[in-house]
């Protein structure tokens, strides 16, 4: 069981704050021959195989690892730039993992605002005045739970469908956002969250549970 995701997304349907909390699944791992008999990409600063499925890597996996080192983006860990590196035959044999690739920002924003008109057509096809809108949608491999405020401000939790608890941790959340960022006389409304203050400096012991906290070193940013 495990938190994957936390969005904050004002009233006008923009992102404000989000936090990952997991790391990409890797599908699949092979040891490759030169020459490479898939053809990789780059697109959006990510490396994607774009034609050659194949074992259980599929068109649109993103290359995590080279030889056990991580990829971010077209370079990895160590700064090699991941496409000329595997085009030199000197390389190889070389062992590349594969999996799905994390979202970038431009993606998150769109989701963030798509998932705000979902809300407000869901509001409105209610058959009774004063839905609630959409508080939790339900697939095989997550759960999305949504607290929406008086205000307007959404808090969205992406978690396993397993997760107990979500309620309260949505509301601790909106908690630590009201007192730290709020009360931030530095911090605009309707603006991105970005300084990360140590809530440890505030609190003589963590605020919520370990269990249920989705902030890693229990921290939230104004």
């Amino acid at each position: 069981m495990a938190i994957f995701s936390v969005f904050v997304v004002n009233k006008a349907g923009g992102l404000i704050y989000q936090l990952d909390s997991y790391a990409p699944r890797a599908e699949a791992e092979k040891t490759f021959s030169y020459p490479l008999d898939l053809l990789l990409k780059l697109h959006d600063d990510r490396v994607l195989v774009a034609f050659g499925q194949r074992d259980g890597i599929r068109v649109g996996h993103a290359v995590l690892a080279i030889n056990g080192v991580d990829v971010s983006g077209k370079y990895t860990a160590d700064g090699k730039e991941v496409l000329e590196y595997l085009g030199n035959p000197a390389n190889y044999p070389v062992s590349i993992r594969f999996g799905r690739p994390r979202l970038t920002s431009n993606e998150k924003l769109m989701l963030a605002s798509m998932f705000h008109s979902l809300f407000a057509i869901g509001s409105q096809l209610s058959p009774e005045q004063g839905s609630s809108g959409i508080e939790m949608l339900e697939t095989d491999t997550f759960k999305l739970h949504c607290f929406q405020t008086l205000t307007g401000i959404k808090f969205v939790v992406l978690a396993d469908p397993r997760q107990a608890g979500i309620d309260s941790l949505l509301r601790k959340i909106y908690e630590i956002y009201s007192d730290f960022a709020l009360k931030n006389p530095f911090y605009s409304l309707e603006m991105p969250i970005r300084y990360v203050v140590p809530l440890p400096r505030f609190w003589s012991k963590p605020p919520c549970s370990p269990s249920l906290c989705a902030f890693p070193q229990c921290h939230f940013e104004v």
